[in-house]
């Protein structure tokens, strides 16, 4: 079996574990209501997608 013949270092186990963070989710401005809405999802305050009415939302009295 295969064994490693040198222990890594922090450093070079640090860069290649560089790239393993969380990135922040990606927000686009809703076109009707100007809402934050997460990139291909309907808009939870006015339910418009893609130019279009999904979700008929009630009106609040």
């Amino acid at each position: 079996m295969a064994v490693p013949k040198r222990r890594q270092s922090n450093a070079r186990t640090g860069s290649r574990r560089a790239h393993d963070f969380k990135k922040p989710k990606q927000l686009n401005y809703c076109p009707q209501c100007s809402a934050a809405v997460p990139t291909h999802r309907v808009c939870p305050k006015c339910g418009h997608y893609m130019g279009r009415t999904i979700v008929e939302q009630e009106k609040k009295k």
